[in-house]
């Protein structure tokens, strides 16, 4: 399955919408998608899971790279999921003690408007 790769701005947070599968193939496209975001100089970041069907554990190191990078320069990162196929990935891999998960993207915005992202 392909990887779709969308962004739009929510308030003071862009917003990088992705779908389809995120694996050892498609994730150096969203590495390379976060990092020009942030060198562009986006700062408060919501990554939307949404429409994702898959994640492997290479994606899993894109998200905490984008998460490093972000926190370097003092941005936020944030993700939206609300399926729990991946959330379970999350808890079993205790990134969920480490990313700020939200049901929505509006949740997300909030919680980072107010200066509580990662």
């Amino acid at each position: 399955m392909e990887l779709s790769l969308a962004t739009r701005t929510v308030g003071e947070c862009t917003v990088l919408e992705v779908g389809g599968e995120v694996d050892v193939y498609t994730a150096p496209r969203l590495r390379e998608r976060l990092i020009e975001l942030i060198d562009a100089g986006a700062r408060r970041v919501v990554v939307d899971l949404g429409r994702v069907d898959f994640l492997d554990s290479t994606g899993l190191g894109v998200l905490v790279g984008a998460l490093k990078r972000l926190r370097s320069v003092g941005g936020t990162f944030a993700l939206v999921c609300d399926k729990e196929p991946l959330l379970k990935i999350f808890r079993i891999t205790a990134l969920d003690q480490v990313f700020p998960l939200h049901p929505t993207v509006d949740a997300a915005v909030a919680a980072g408007a107010a200066g509580n992202g990662a």
